[in-house]
């Protein structure tokens, strides 16, 4: 495993995260000790940090992670978790109100709450979900952030940018304003290498890269009857409904016509493009299984992506919301 500088905070974080949404049940029906044992083989292969929040299971995802804290006795697992608002901002409103949605009160039963599920004394990373483009100096939510870190109940502070707008975090990234910006970022979604990755990179703010996978279609085993099998009312299930499933599929197609010459696999693609970028200081994919861990680390090895293929890769860009 390779580590890499956690922005500013001087963390050495593993290139690849374990990212938790898929364990807190969103994704399929989950067996918790199977989790459990995932994620402390996740450990053992060198990854040290944890990416969660309270929506994803409504905390149980936060609760397994720290029954695997208890179980594990090595060295330090970073873990990060987010706050929701107390509003959703509407995904069409390309300036909705930010002060107001992270209250102080929601704040410290959010960081209480997650304590508690946790097991620690002290997060190491709050992020705030779905940053919005007035967050930067609508600054309510710093002030009682702020407070918290000086009582000890955080560490450093991050944000989670809104489903496709990247542009958004650039503001904060500029000003420095927290230690690390979550962003989708993967062979469909490359907004992000526009102004998001230079303006974090210059002013030391982490990167923690989300979705690296597209939620499972770069792994490259969809085919026309995969949608099928996604479990009724899972994540997949809702994101790739309609005709949104047929529309990915034939983009893959495309993709891998490109990406194929290069690599055995879409998904050694889609890892070592997102881990070729040097202001990526973290990419997060969901894992469920030992074997989806060991899949996943194996690309942690400094492996180069090929000019040649990355010059064609823009033509593939994809932006969308599937996540309404």
């Amino acid at each position: 495993m390779r580590y890499r500088p956690f922005g500013r905070t001087g963390w050495r974080i593993s290139e690849i995260g374990f990212g938790g949404w898929q364990i807190g049940g969103a994704w399929g029906k989950v067996d918790d000790a199977a989790s459990v044992k995932t994620l402390l083989h996740a450990f053992e292969s060198g990854i040290n940090f944890v990416d969660t929040a309270e929506l994803y299971g409504a905390g149980h995802s936060e609760t397994v992670i720290g029954e695997a804290l208890r179980q594990w006795k090595g060295s330090k697992i970073y873990v990060a978790t987010k706050a929701q608002p107390t509003v959703w901002p509407n995904p069409d409103d390309p300036a909705p109100q930010f002060r107001g949605r992270f209250p102080a009160w929601h704040l410290r039963k959010n960081v209480e709450a997650s304590l508690c599920r946790l097991g620690v004394e002290r997060l190491d990373l709050f992020q705030l979900h779905s940053w919005g483009p007035r967050g930067h100096c609508e600054l309510d939510w710093l002030e009682t952030l702020n407070e918290l870190r000086v009582e000890g109940k955080i560490d450093q502070i991050g944000i989670s940018l809104r489903d496709n707008h990247p542009e958004e975090g650039v503001a904060a990234a500029t000003l420095g304003l927290v230690a690390s910006q979550q962003v989708i970022f993967n062979m469909f979604e490359q907004q992000p290498v526009d102004v998001l990755l230079p303006a974090a990179q210059s002013s030391g703010t982490a990167i923690i890269a989300r979705v690296p996978l597209d939620s499972g279609s770069l792994v490259g085993h969809w085919g026309p009857d995969s949608y099928d099998r996604f479990a009724p009312g899972s994540q997949q299930h809702q994101m790739f409904r309609g005709d949104r499933f047929a529309e990915t599929l034939r983009r893959l197609d495309a993709l891998k016509a490109d990406v194929l010459p290069h690599f055995a696999s879409l998904a050694e693609a889609a890892m070592r493009y997102v881990l070729a970028q040097e202001a990526v200081s973290v990419m997060i994919p969901g894992m469920k299984t030992p074997e989806e861990v060991d899949m996943n680390v194996r690309y942690s090895d400094g492996g180069s992506f090929p000019e040649a293929l990355l010059s064609l890769l823009p033509r593939h860009a994809w932006v969308r919301n599937f996540y309404q």
